[in-house]
């Protein structure tokens, strides 16, 4: 697979070549070929590594925006359409490596996968070269996607309203665990669990961790807002 391409418009050239092929193979594949590794891991480390470098430049960018603001703006940034397109707007669909089922259920299209993809990509530059290059390589990307001002518009994402309503109420954020996986491996579906600070759990599912764990935040506001 010939990733030049991918690697001239992230503006990063691997050093280690592996990395890059392994943020590009989905589990779907890995699970039938066998000695692959796939880019579940180099997502859960890509995903930190997006968290900080949005939320240090928006810092940065925002001086005067208050908490609420820049977590409005980076979840806006961050949310999964939002990484499933910047994905396609660097081809990632036309690299991955799917599985005959993924492949055949539309998988190249489907936003979540792109977007695990994406923090994946950036878990392997961060691997390859560490945090500077990853930092240059994220906000590079970025450039053009940031509001000129911390203004968000009101349709906020339900975890994010979560967060601010529980900052006010409790002066804590909520906490979200992964509680479990349903269903073969192209139609999983994930539930997760997100804890107020006050104690009450409220389960989300979806198609996606993301997914999951707005549904548990939407129920957490639904039952705050009946009190």
């Amino acid at each position: 697979m010939d990733t030049g391409n991918l690697q001239e418009c992230i503006h990063h050239r691997f050093g280690q070549v592996k990395l890059l092929a392994t943020a590009l193979t989905h589990s779907s594949y890995a699970n039938e070929q066998e000695g692959s590794d796939d880019n579940e891991r180099l997502e859960f480390l890509g995903d930190a590594v997006l968290e900080l470098c949005i939320s240090e430049e928006g810092y940065k960018r925002y001086p005067d925006a208050p908490e609420g603001h820049l977590t409005r703006i980076r979840s806006q940034l961050v949310k999964e359409q939002s990484l499933a397109a910047l994905a396609r707007e660097l081809k990632l669909h036309h690299y991955l490596l799917l599985g005959k089922g993924e492949e055949q259920q539309g998988g190249r299209e489907r936003d979540a996968l792109l977007a695990d993809a994406f923090e994946a990509l950036l878990g392997a530059v961060f691997l390859d070269a560490g945090f500077e290059v990853a930092k240059k390589v994220t906000l590079g990307i970025f450039e053009d996607k940031w509001p000129k001002r911390a203004v968000v518009p009101e349709n906020k994402d339900f975890k994010s309203r979560l967060q601010e309503v529980s900052q006010e109420q409790f002066k804590g954020r909520p906490n979200y665990v992964l509680a479990g996986t349903t269903g073969p491996e192209h139609e999983k579906l994930f539930d997760v669990d997100a804890t107020l600070p006050s104690g009450e759990v409220f389960r989300g599912r979806g198609t996606s961790v993301k997914r999951a764990e707005q549904d548990a935040a939407h129920k957490a506001l639904e039952f705050l807002n009946d009190q």
